[in-house]
């Protein structure tokens, strides 16, 4: 037997974007991209939580999925453009793991749009330039995702 998800939202089929204002002219591309994506699919009124910066992200999603048990699937969204000091290199590596350690908790799949660049223009290019949206990305995988979650337990495939 083969699992896949597909690009289908069922009933009450609830996402969330969580975006870091930090970087916003990226965020906001990447947000809308999102949107445009769980739009496509059908997804019925995404919530989007607006949080000051990338190492806030895990946290907060966190405390949506403890507050709100409707939410099916999260797309993290941001920007940490390399700068002239090491900053990066913490908030890029601390900020990626505490959403890798959430989403490896199972609860909802997270998807992972939080941009970890050299420089402005790669972050453009990725957040609807010449190397499409990462969170248009994010979005079809969150929804894939949480679709083939949601047959995993309903399926008998086990017995």
């Amino acid at each position: 037997m083969i699992l896949e998800g597909r690009l289908s939202v069922g009933d009450g089929t609830r996402f969330a974007v969580v975006a870091a204002r930090f970087n916003e002219l990226v965020s906001e591309r990447l947000v809308a991209g999102a949107l445009r994506g769980l739009e496509e699919v059908g997804a019925p009124d995404p919530l989007i939580i607006w949080v000051p910066g990338a190492l806030e992200l895990a946290g907060t999603i966190q405390r949506l999925l403890d507050a709100d048990d409707t939410v099916r699937g999260v797309v993290a969204a941001g920007a940490v453009i390399r700068g002239a000091t090491d900053h990066y290199e913490v908030v890029a590596r601390e900020a990626s793991g505490a959403l890798a350690r959430l989403g490896a908790q199972g609860r909802v799949p997270i998807a992972n749009a939080l941009l970890t660049v050299d420089s402005m223009e790669q972050a453009l290019d990725r957040s609807g330039g010449k190397h499409g949206n990462k969170g248009y990305e994010a979005a079809m995988v969150v929804v894939r995702v949480a679709e083939l979650w949601a047959r995993l337990e309903a399926t008998k495939w086990r017995e």
